[in-house]
């Protein structure tokens, strides 16, 4: 690189070479379990889990086949133009975590500040230009009183939506079908109508028991074969652990995909199973009392005054839940994929501990062990350290290379953009910040993993620590975060604030 030629040279700033990091040889562990908040597994007496991306992963023939539904859906019951079936589910196209201004038509990525981050703003299929979203918005701030309500809905005046679980993926494909449709057609529509339209769409997908049906006729195509998930469960079953499982999926959708992923035993391993629990007003709602639900889908009208291991039950609520079990506060560890509606009620008003499943994880962290990643943050690091050291000299040949470097910067940071995610980058960074996803991450879950297999590598007295990581008022005097746990394992961190 020019720039680094320019550091050669003995004339430029030869001091300030040690401001340059050394590039780590370090690979992180794409099978480690990240601690955002100290928690021991010694600790914990009870585990319970989410179904859907929890136990159950799915493949990407899922989210086309969610596409697919909810779009002909829009043509046959919402007399959507008959044109749209020219689109088809774009893999990779968008990330989870984005948020969608309902009256702008706009799909986004915020950081943990409210910021957007340019370049990752789309209208439709295409990149809107940065000076017109800056136009649109005042600035790149988006104003709390814009944001999503606490669950990341679009309700109560908030205009923006964030998508936060997998499931979303389909949704936001389609949003920006749709939009890119209409514009393309120059057909005159209403952004708020076409939002609520693809809403109702997507949810009649899953309400009306279509997606359910289709993936119990053809599980092997939909389901991958969760053999580790098997393994989790058995460990902590021959272990003495307590397990339950609430789940908003229907018992036949739930019994069918256990039968493949862990066998017609399953059963046996949980001393309670809950499905259509409707969280997250499960978490919320005193007023909706247990039912039991036969194997045929019976439901029984009897008072439930006890929670049966065996038996399966619909819908109630965790305060009778807690009530009939006792299983109160940090002996309880709840593992879900969806960090609102799983996670962040059980965390901030009934003590439990949390564990997010981020599937998402894998990949990304293979991306940054790889070299270009490595060269790429090492240098942008080094360049932002130059930057921030050499800004002081105002002479006009210092100026003039402080200039380059803050122009090598701005490249290298949408190159590592887009080694993530071409239009939106990295699931937890926008730039150099946290996003709005990675700080509601931080916050709500204990611990995170890219899957359940990966507690195969602790044992059940094994204390996940998060990494100390230095205040932007404190010095850096303790030594390079690199302590590893059991195995070898990292215990990495995003810290819970």
């Amino acid at each position: 690189m020019h720039t680094i030629l320019l550091l050669l040279q003995p004339l430029v700033f030869p001091s300030h070479l040690a401001l340059i990091p050394v590039i780590s040889k370090n690979s992180v562990n794409p099978d480690t379990i990240f601690a955002n908040n100290e928690m021991s597994l010694g600790d914990i007496e009870i585990y319970g889990f989410d179904y859907d991306y929890t136990l159950a992963f799915y493949s990407r023939h899922l989210h086309t086949l969610i596409f697919n539904i909810a779009r002909d859906i829009l043509i046959q019951e919402h007399r959507y133009p008959e044109g749209l079936r020219e689109y088809e589910y774009i893999p990779n196209f968008v990330v989870r975590g984005l948020h969608y201004d309902v009256q702008r038509a706009l799909l986004m990525k915020i950081d943990a500040f409210h910021y957007i981050q340019l370049g990752t703003v789309y209208r439709g299929l295409h990149p809107v230009p940065d000076k017109e979203v800056i136009a649109m918005y005042d600035g790149c701030h988006v104003p709390l009183e814009n944001m999503s309500d606490f669950y990341g809905k679009s309700s109560h005046g908030h205009t923006m939506k964030q998508y936060m679980d997998i499931f979303s993926l389909p949704e936001m494909n389609l949003l920006c079908s749709v939009n890119d449709y209409f514009m393309k057609h120059n057909i005159d529509y209403e952004p708020v109508h076409l939002y609520k339209d693809v809403k109702e769409a997507i949810g009649d997908v899953h309400v009306k028991g279509i997606m359910y049906r289709a993936v119990e006729a053809d599980i092997e195509n939909y389901i991958s074969y969760g053999e580790q998930t098997h393994a989790v469960l058995k460990k902590l079953y021959e272990d003495g652990k307590k397990m339950f499982l609430i789940t908003n999926s229907p018992f036949d959708f739930v019994d069918r995909g256990m039968n493949y992923i862990v066998g017609k035993d399953w059963r046996d391993l949980f001393d309670i199973v809950i499905v259509q629990a409707d969280k997250p007003g499960f978490f919320n709602d005193r007023r909706k009392p247990f039912r039991r639900v036969t194997d045929k889908g019976v439901l029984h009208w009897d008072r439930i005054h006890k929670l049966e291991k065996g038996k399966i039950y619909k819908q109630g609520n965790l305060y009778e839940f807690l009530r009939l079990t006792g299983w109160r506060g940090s002996k309880v560890l709840y593992f879900g994929d969806h960090i609102y509606s799983d996670l962040a009620d059980l965390t901030l008003k009934h003590g439990w501990r949390t564990g997010a499943i981020i599937p998402e994880l894998r990949k990304e962290i293979k991306i940054m062990n790889t070299e270009e990643c490595v060269h790429l943050m090492t240098w942008l690091q080094g360049l932002t350290g130059l930057i921030e050291h050499m800004q002081v000299h105002r002479d006009p040949a210092s100026q003039a290379v402080v200039q380059e470097w803050i122009e090598e910067r701005e490249a290298m940071r949408s190159q590592t953009k887009d080694i993530f995610n071409g239009q939106f980058g990295s699931l937890f960074r926008t730039y150099h910040n946290p996003t709005y996803f990675s700080r509601r991450l931080s916050r709500f879950a204990d611990i995170y993993m890219a899957s359940l297999s990966c507690l195969l590598n602790y044992d059940f007295h094994h204390t996940f620590f998060p990494r100390r990581t230095p205040l932007q008022h404190e010095s850096p005097f303790w030594p390079e975060q690199t302590s590893r746990g059991r195995d070898g394992f990292h215990c990495d961190t995003l810290s819970k604030t």
